[in-house]
């Protein structure tokens, strides 16, 4: 899977309280969790976000609370990839079963900028800095993840193997 976008760049410990507030979780649509995205932390990100934009952070992104509305409602708002130097667990597996996409890559975090264009290939875990030219390297997707986040998630996964329509 490819994915390029505009890198939104935040710090470490982004927690679950501040990807969807609290305020919110009254709703699992995720068009109106898109709204209210980052807000606590970038009020201006939902109104700049575009499909495909990359978010890269530092340390234990996702910690906090175990809310799966919060990679419901970054990849709802248009984020493609999350690019982080380390997830909390339960944040990395989230994202998974809803479809996505997450790469842990130290170096590239130490280089990558907010505003810099940046593609992503998850099946060979390149991460190119098209602003700087830099390329880094993370762990690509095993295939099962792979599968469940070409997908959509794990319930679009499940639902298409039940249907024989996958393998």
């Amino acid at each position: 899977m490819n994915y390029e976008g505009t890198v939104f760049r935040y710090g470490r410990d982004v927690d679950t309280d501040v990807i969807i507030p609290a305020r919110y979780l009254n709703t699992s649509d995720p068009a109106e969790l898109a709204k209210h995205a980052m807000e606590d932390l970038d009020p201006t990100f939902a109104g700049r976000v575009q499909a495909g934009d990359i978010i890269v952070a530092d340390e234990n992104f996702g910690c906090g609370s175990s809310r799966e509305h919060a990679p419901v409602a970054i990849k709802a708002a248009g984020v493609s990839c999350v690019i982080a130097r380390s997830f909390a667990r339960i944040f990395y597996r989230n994202s998974i079963n809803t479809g996505l996409a997450i790469l842990e890559c130290p170096e590239a975090c130490d280089a990558i900028s907010d505003g810099d264009r940046v593609a992503v290939d998850t099946d060979t875990g390149e991460i190119r800095d098209l602003t700087t030219g830099q390329s880094f390297t993370a762990e690509p997707f095993p295939p099962f993840i792979a599968e469940i986040i070409q997908a959509g998630g794990l319930v679009e996964r499940t639902r298409a193997k039940l249907a024989g329509r996958a393998e």
